[in-house]
């Protein structure tokens, strides 16, 4: 197949050429052209506009603003990329001939917390942040323009994925900053909340978007997980396996620990109620439906050693 990926020189585009350019014919849409092994050429969003692009058979859309967790980026910007370049690129695949789309949102386009015990597809969307509306105004989009040109589009498919935190080796995100704390042998106080969060290794989503590129699977919105949901004390206890340290997990007291979060919310410190419900809350995806829409049973790497290669990467 050709297949344009935008956003090809990030961290998950990155890995999905490694993934895909031995069977596919693989182009770039990104603002960077570097030479890229694997790529015959990344064009620009100048190239999509003035429709100088090759014939394609797929399309990936990866290209976006992402989670800003320390909130120093105005909302608009979210917005400019999140929804405005995906309205772009869907426009485009509209009036071409190409016959997939894949479109990478988030789970937090569907809900910043997870309400019962398993987030699914069939939820309500409440995002909360521009992050979140972003990618869920994207969304909307595109189903809108779905259901104005059913007729039309019946020989293509479209795809929107929910993947939640995406980690492999190169990428820079949460995993890295608890890395880098028990690295330093700093305790971790939290460890009489066992919450339970899901996590995606990047070997599976390339194992995912390789069975939605060759199967025709049916169009719709997926969630994208790990199999295995895992706790901040599991995760702890991974690093420290690989590093071959000691852990050092304090189980001090649930409801001191509530106190002082309550305390540090009306003193403006650094562990206040906002953030300890971020540290401690449950969110478990459920990767259900799309297994079943590509006929599987389980996903091919388990969650424990994703975050093991993932944590190698680092210590490298």
């Amino acid at each position: 197949m050709n297949i344009l990926i935008t956003g090809i020189h990030g961290f998950v585009g990155s890995n999905l050429v490694m993934s895909l350019c031995r069977e596919h014919t693989l182009y770039g849409l990104d603002i960077v052209a570097p030479q890229k092994e694997g790529v015959v050429k990344t064009f620009s969003w100048e190239d999509l506009e003035q429709r100088h692009l090759p014939e394609i058979d797929a399309i990936i859309h990866l290209a976006g603003k992402a989670h800003d967790t320390k909130n120093r980026s105005a909302a608009q910007v979210y917005f400019d990329i999140n929804t405005g370049l995906t309205k772009k690129i869907f426009d485009y695949f509209l009036e071409s001939s190409t016959g997939k789309f894949i479109f990478f949102s988030s789970v937090k386009a569907a809900a910043d917390s997870v309400a019962g015990e398993v987030l699914t597809e069939e939820v309500v969307p409440a995002p909360i942040g521009p992050y979140g509306e972003s990618k869920i105004a994207a969304e909307n989009y595109i189903l809108k323009k779905l259901r104005i040109e059913n007729e039309e589009l019946k020989n293509k498919r479209v795809y929107i994925l929910r993947p939640c935190m995406i980690h492999g080796p190169g990428n820079k995100g949460n995993l890295n900053l608890l890395y880098n704390v028990v690295k330093k042998g700093i305790p971790w106080p939290l460890g009489d909340f066992e919450n339970r969060r899901s996590f995606t290794s990047v070997d599976n989503l390339c194992y995912v978007i390789e069975g939605l590129l060759t199967k025709e699977a049916a169009s719709g919105i997926y969630n994208m997980g790990d199999d295995e949901a895992l706790s901040t004390n599991e995760l702890i206890e991974l690093m420290c396996e690989v590093l071959g340290l000691k852990p050092h997990i304090w189980k001090l007291n649930r409801s001191l620990m509530e106190a002082c979060a309550r305390l540090g919310t009306v003193l403006h410190l650094p562990l206040n109620k906002e953030r300890l419900r971020k540290l401690t809350e449950n969110y478990v995806v459920s990767n259900a439906k799309i297994k079943v829409a590509l006929g599987i049973d389980r996903m091919p790497v388990r969650a424990e050693d994703g975050v093991r290669k993932t944590i190698r990467s680092f210590s490298k």
